[in-house]
C-alpha cells in the first residue's frame, strides 16, 4: 500500500496519459474479439469523434489541474475534510473510504444532478446521443461538461479532505472503470452480476444508455455500484432489450456529426423538454 501511495504521489503526466491510451487500446482489442453487439458501424469515424472529445476533456483537466493541487494541499495544511477528522486507521481502509467518497461526489452526485438540472443536462446530453456505445464512448463529453465535472471533483477534494496522491489514484481508477463499463464486451451474465455488487459492471452501466426513461435516469455510478443501490437508482434491463442513444436525438446527423454535438447545448430549449416528460 505504501508503494502505491509513493507512486501516485509523484506520478508523471506521461504515465497518466499512458494509462488512458493503454486502457482504450486494451478494451478496444477485447471488444473486437468478444463484442456484446455487432454494430456494423464505421468504427474509426465513430472513434474519431469520441477521441476528439476525450482530448478536450484531457485539455480541460490539464489546464485546471492546479486547482485540484491547491485544494488538496489546503485540506492537508488546514486539517480540513472528512478524512482529516477520522481517527487513525490502517492505510488501506483510509484509502478505500477516500475513494468511495470521491466517487460519490465526483461521479455519482454530479451525474445525478446533470440529469435533473436542465441547464446541465444540455451539456451531458452529448454523452447520451451515442448510439454505438464502446470503450471510446467513455469520455464522450462536451467541453462544458468536462468543466462541470471538474468543479465537482474539486468540491469532492475539499469535502473529503483527500491528499493529492489519492486524487491521482481516484482519477486513474475512474478512467479505467469508465473505459471498462462502456466497452462493447460480452462477459458471462453471472460474472457481470457478481461484479455489479461491488463495481459498475458493463451490463449495469449500459442500462443507463438505453434510449428511454426511466432507464436513462438510473445507474449513475462510475467506479462503485454501492451508491446506486443505496440511493435507489439501480435498475436492471436485459441486454438484448437495450437500444442505445437518446429518444430526442436518434437521427445520424444529430448524434454522429461533431459540429452538431458541440452546438447541442446551445440549441433551442424545446428540444430538451420532450425527454423529461
Amino acid at each position: 500500500m505504501n508503494e502505491i501511495v509513493s507512486y501516485f504521489s509523484t506520478i508523471p503526466p506521461s504515465h497518466r496519459s499512458l494509462i488512458l491510451v493503454a486502457g482504450i487500446t486494451i478494451f478496444w482489442l477485447i471488444e473486437n474479439a468478444f463484442p456484446l453487439f455487432n454494430f456494423g458501424y464505421k468504427k474509426w469515424h465513430h472513434a474519431s469523434i469520441n477521441i476528439f472529445l476525450t482530448f478536450t476533456t484531457i485539455l480541460v483537466n490539464f489546464c485546471l489541474a492546479f486547482i485540484l493541487l491547491k485544494s488538496a494541499d489546503w485540506t492537508i495544511a488546514n486539517e480540513f475534510g472528512i478524512l482529516q477528522w477520522l481517527p487513525p486507521m490502517p492505510l488501506w481502509i483510509y484509502t478505500l473510504i477516500g475513494l468511495l467518497l470521491l466517487d460519490l461526489i465526483g461521479a455519482y452526485l454530479v451525474h445525478l444532478i446533470q440529469h435533473k438540472a436542465k441547464i446541465l443536462w444540455r451539456f451531458h446530453l452529448i454523452h447520451h446521443t451515442d448510439t454505438w456505445i464502446d470503450t471510446t464512448s467513455a469520455n464522450r463529453h462536451h467541453p462544458g461538461e468536462s468543466i462541470i465535472r471538474f468543479a465537482f471533483t474539486a468540491l469532492g477534494v475539499l469535502i473529503v479532505g483527500s491528499p493529492m496522491w489519492m486524487v491521482f489514484l481516484y482519477q486513474t481508477l475512474s478512467v479505467i472503470a469508465t473505459q471498462f463499463n462502456h466497452a462493447n464486451i460480452s462477459i458471462p451474465k453471472k460474472l457481470d452480476t457478481l461484479l455489479s455488487y461491488f463495481i459498475v459492471s458493463p451490463d449495469m452501466h449500459k442500462v443507463h444508455h438505453h434510449y428511454k426513461l426511466p432507464y436513462t435516469d438510473s445507474n449513475y455510478g462510475n467506479i462503485f455500484s454501492v451508491w446506486d443501490r443505496l440511493f435507489g437508482t439501480f435498475m436492471v434491463l436485459p441486454k438484448e432489450e437495450i437500444i442505445y442513444g437518446i429518444d430526442t436525438h436518434m437521427k445520424i446527423e444529430e448524434h454522429n456529426r461533431l459540429k452538431n454535438l458541440l452546438k447541442i447545448p446551445f440549441q433551442k430549449q424545446h428540444r430538451f423538454k420532450e425527454i423529461k416528460h
